[in-house]
């Protein structure tokens, strides 16, 4: 239900063209039908430490099918955008709930030596997922409609619930919290006006209104903070972030993210726009290295288990790097064939980094720690998807002129946010460093 859920988050990305046109929107509304959806996401991901210990795992698979339901048909039968973004917004409930209780059920049942094989094949959903969703979505735009994405994806839901219905079990007892609503409000503004602030940056005299929404998300996350110094209501623990292992695995995991949802936007949409293929095409570009994904992900976990974090962390890292800097060097000439090529070799060494990393990580947490991180690494990740998404979306459009090709435009916009992406992957190896120093240490 997972992979559904993720498979749907953005397999909408290639029919954003189709979109602006059917509805009438520019590039930088369209794309909040993904980044609204990675922010509700992650708005939910805050809370399933929460969710984890009141509610039994079965009633929370049952909800989250539920919504991937609700959602499922308001999409389908979506007459205006805004609907569409409402049945999108709804049906995002689904990942919000199944990710993390996936993960919460594996950390009960497997044992500590055997983490990285079982969580391998957990990221097979979280890594692959949103790579074939481009690759889908073309597919069904091409030989139908988009409207059809959420048709198909239907009936696969409802045997999805039976199924589930027969086989979630409870593994631990549940107990009764008094919920932070004060705290999530907060933490949801906060969200809310950072990805706000970063749209921003797309519409004309944007600056201004840019500079505006971050005064708002810095005062609401200062609230937050100090609320959380008194509050004893659950949401989750922040005492999390004074663990390196936690912090130093968090920050490399929510920037593998930020590059690949938003490569996973800015590529089908640049072949699209600058190499004029079809949305079909725009989608199979990935689907290369999502196959490349999907074979090695068991392995990357076995790496961990066998080798340590090292092994996998550096040389996942290594792949990363060294593409994004093909990307940034020969972004102006770059092929439909070569910009494939170049992302099979990215997702393979992303994938072997990004998955392991948050499972290295939650190897030095004790147990009650670990429910906590999870919540806040779902959320960092989707928050730093949605994120990668919208800059994408910024990077792609800032370089707008009436006497510039629109093509060229993209080029121009889409070289600069790969040499960003470099520059992140240079960031990770001191992260990776930092974290492998503290856990020596512990």
């Amino acid at each position: 239900m997972t992979f559904l859920g993720i498979l749907i988050e953005t397999s909408m990305n290639v029919t954003f063209p189709t979109l602006m046109n059917q509805f009438n929107v520019s590039l930088s509304t369209v794309q909040w039908v993904t980044t609204g959806y990675l922010l509700t996401v992650a708005l939910l991901m805050l809370v399933s430490a929460f969710l984890k210990r009141r509610f039994k795992n079965k009633q929370l698979f049952i909800w989250a099918v539920m919504l991937f339901i609700i959602g499922d048909v308001t999409c389908a039968l979506a007459s205006t955008y805004w609907v569409l973004l409402g049945g999108r917004l709804i049906q995002a409930g689904c990942v919000g709930i199944s990710a993390p209780l996936m993960t919460n059920i594996i950390l009960e049942l497997v044992p500590r030596n055997k983490l990285g094989t079982y969580m391998g094949f957990a990221n097979l959903i979280l890594i692959v997922a949103p790579a074939l969703g481009p690759t889908f979505g073309g597919a069904v735009v091409s030989l139908a409609s988009w409207r059809m994405i959420f048709w198909i994806t239907l009936p696969i839901a409802i045997i999805f619930l039976i199924l589930g219905m027969i086989a979630i079990e409870q593994y631990t007892p549940t107990e009764k919290y008094p919920f932070d609503w004060l705290r999530f409000g907060l933490l949801s503004v906060t969200m809310v006006m950072l990805l706000v602030a970063m749209n921003a940056l797309t519409l004309p005299n944007g600056i201004q209104r840019f500079g505006s929404d971050i005064m708002i998300t810095a005062v609401a996350l200062t609230l937050f903070i100090w609320r959380s110094k008194y509050s004893h209501r659950e949401l989750f623990n922040l005492t999390v972030f004074k663990r390196p292992a936690f912090v130093y695995s968090f920050l490399p995991y929510v920037l593998l993210q930020f590059s690949n949802l938003g490569i996973n936007f800015m590529l089908p949409n640049y072949v699209q726009m600058v190499n004029g293929a079809t949305a079909f095409i725009g989608g199979i570009i990935l689907f290369p290295g999502s196959v490349l994904n999907a074979s090695g992900q068991p392995f990357y976990g076995v790496m961990l288990d066998r080798y340590g974090g090292k092994l996998p962390l550096y040389m996942g890292n290594t792949f990363y790097f060294v593409i994004m800097v093909c990307f940034m060097i020969f972004a102006r000439q770059l092929s439909v064939l070569w910009v494939t090529i170049f992302y099979a070799i990215y997702a393979g060494g992303r994938a072997m980094a990004f998955g392991n990393t948050m499972t290295y990580g939650l190897k030095n947490l004790s147990q009650r720690e670990q429910n906590d991180a999870n919540a806040l690494y779902g959320t960092g990740q989707q928050i730093a998807g949605s994120i990668g998404t919208t800059v994408m979306a910024v990077f792609m459009t800032m370089f707008k002129s009436p006497h510039v090709a629109a093509s060229q435009a993209v080029v121009s916009g889409t070289q600069l946010a790969f040499t960003l992406l470099a520059v992140i992957g240079l960031l990770n190896y001191w992260l990776y460093r930092q974290l492998f120093k503290a856990t020596v240490k512990k």
